[in-house]
């Protein structure tokens, strides 16, 4: 019995850490393509916009991919790779089609399905993993992507600077990359008795209408995930807000290099991630959700403050990027994993869905006013905007976190 928990266990971390290391250069690019739109294609405002909301509203619709595994543990390794096969495939197709409207479109079914399994990986992890090992695995996943992440930008920054049309060259290969990772999901074991037999039919309208009555069912029985998601709607928001303004920030006004654009996105980013992952995850197991969630906007609050001090030196740019790698680790960690924090004995997937609308919801607003407010003000002021709606979400993390102190740590 000993060596079967011991395989299950393994097989699960070995395939969380190599399909994070083997999807890494193609989020690496990803976060390149605001760029590429903004200076290679020659984006208008309103699709540099839609493209920034792409990411969040394409929750909406992942809540739905993600729907497929309530209850049905059975389809978990499935539901993983479908979504890999549909959201990496278009990007085969760039070099046959160099339009803004195309790469729109790839990206949002590319954002759909990777949102889409976050539910499915969160319910792997605490099928499979004890708690505290479901924490470090995480971290040791995300690190390796994140280090992963800085070692391309090193030679993809120098390229881009050289042709500026090798993007539609490289898109392909590190799909196929990403795809391989398809092996190990094939290998994760389902533990003996928890797969779901019962099939239950039910109608397109409530199929539809599902994930928003689950969002206010839990939020209406749970005020204490409710508040959780205020928080983190706050601080989403104040992030999202700042990204209209970046690229003419970063291309305009500080006249970066794709070297230095890379350097920073990646290399700085990765670097903080990677450093710090591990210290998020032994926080995680000794704070509750709100004082470590806090900490981490906390951060994201600190970084526009940083970036808008590259006007006087371009090492304040790799220094804001450093702590949003730093941010973004405790970010990343608490967004994943708060579903089976909250769910406790409970199936997970219904929390971590809940996670996927409210990013929906905000991504159908916040970029657009972001990008309204660009029109109107300057991009420092967006920036310093977006700062204060983050202090203003580790405010409303501290107050939860003394309203819900006399709760037990596993009941948070």
């Amino acid at each position: 019995m000993a060596g079967e928990v011991s395989s299950l266990e393994k097989k699960t971390r070995q395939a969380f850490i190599w399909t994070s290391a083997l999807k890494a250069p193609l989020y690496t690019l990803q976060a390149m393509l605001m760029f590429i739109l903004y200076k290679e294609l020659h984006a208008t405002p309103f699709q540099l916009c839609l493209f920034l909301s792409v990411k969040p509203i394409a929750s909406l619709f992942s809540v739905y991919w993600s729907a497929m595994i309530y209850q049905r543990p059975d389809r978990l390794r499935l539901n993983l790779m479908l979504a890999g096969l549909i959201g990496y495939s278009p990007f085969f197709l760039l070099p046959f089609f160099k339009n803004t409207w195309f790469v729109i479109i790839a990206c949002a079914l590319f954002w759909t399905m990777h949102r889409g399994v976050m539910p499915a990986w969160a319910e792997i992890l605490k099928q499979n993993l004890p708690k505290k090992s479901r924490h470090t695995t995480f971290s040791k996943g995300t690190i390796i992507s994140y280090l992963s992440m800085a070692i391309l930008p090193i030679c993809f920054g120098g390229m881009m600077d050289v042709d500026n049309t090798i993007w539609q060259v490289v898109f392909p290969c590190v799909v196929l990359l990403a795809l391989t990772g398809m092996i190990f999901e094939w290998r994760i074991p389902i533990a003996e008795g928890v797969i779901s037999r019962e099939k239950t039919l039910v109608s397109p309208r409530e199929a539809f209408f599902r994930p928003w009555k689950n969002t206010l069912e839990l939020f209406q029985t749970r005020p204490d995930f409710f508040r959780y998601q205020m928080g983190f709607m706050l601080g989403g928001g104040g992030l999202m807000i700042m990204q209209p303004a970046l690229p003419s920030f970063f291309c305009d006004q500080l006249q970066l290099s794709y070297t230095e654009l890379m350097i920073a996105l990646a290399i700085c980013k990765g670097i903080g991630y990677a450093l710090t992952s591990r210290i998020w995850a032994h926080w995680m197991d000794r704070l509750s959700i709100y004082r470590f969630s806090s900490f981490v906007t906390i951060l994201a609050g600190l970084f526009p403050l940083a970036l808008m001090m590259g006007k006087i030196e371009v090492l304040w740019v790799y220094m804001a990027y450093l702590l949003y790698g730093v941010m973004q680790a405790g970010s990343e960690m608490s967004w994943n994993l708060a579903g089976p924090i909250f769910s406790q004995e409970e199936d997970s997937s219904a929390y971590s869905s809940v996670n996927l609308v409210t990013v929906g919801v905000r991504g159908c607003m916040i970029p657009f006013v972001g990008g309204y407010l660009f029109g109107v003000i300057s991009a420092s002021s967006v920036l310093l905007l977006g700062g204060v709606l983050c202090a203003l979400a580790s405010l409303q993390l501290s107050r939860a976190d003394k309203r819900y102190a006399s709760l037990p740590k596993e009941s948070v």
